[in-house]
């Protein structure tokens, strides 16, 4: 059974929501154990437990929350060198449009791949021009069922990682699995 870490900062509860709608992606994957947790509840034995990990904050001045950065600055010691070659990737949003959400993604793979996590983006489209390169970025919390969908398939291919390279679930490869996929 693959463990999945959804761990996430949130100030106003939008985060959160992002969070959950990518636990419930994980969630379709059969076999997946999951710990949604927030950054101030999250132990260094979350660390060791993970297969894989979707670390989420919202956008601070187009950058990471301190808070978030701080629990990984602390694990340095607990954890370095302990936790590679597991599977990451990463969510967040922003005010509005243009607000950084997509940094803020990149910032927080930094983070997982200075720890030895494979850290990967989604090459899916969940409809016209609603995709997740960099994880899943939104402008806001997500309202329109696109949105949704965006959180919902970054922990479903989450999933999917953990299942086929850890578990060895063949049908779960990102390749062979059957959903509906827009270009």
């Amino acid at each position: 059974m693959g463990n999945l870490l959804i761990q996430y900062y949130s100030q106003t509860g939008r985060t959160q929501q992002m969070a959950e709608l990518v636990a419930e992606g994980a969630a379709r994957v059969d076999g997946i154990d999951l710990r949604l947790k927030t950054v101030g509840d999250s132990t260094f034995d979350d660390l060791f437990w993970m297969d894989g990990i979707a670390l989420g904050a919202p956008t601070h001045l187009g950058s990471i929350p301190w808070e978030l950065k701080k629990f990984w600055d602390e694990a340095v010691s607990t954890v370095w060198g302990k936790i590679d070659g597991k599977f990451g990737c990463a969510f967040s949003l922003a005010g509005g449009l243009g607000g950084g959400p997509e940094l803020t993604c990149l910032g927080l793979l930094t983070i997982l791949m200075n720890y030895g996590i494979m850290a990967f983006g989604v090459t899916d489209y969940v409809a016209p021009l609603r995709t997740l390169h960099y994880g899943a970025a939104l402008p806001g919390a997500p309202r329109t069922q696109d949105e949704k969908d965006i959180c919902i398939r970054l922990g479903q291919r989450l999933a999917e990682f953990v299942s086929y390279y850890v578990d060895g679930v063949e049908s779960n490869h990102p390749n062979k699995v059957t959903y509906k996929r827009f270009v």
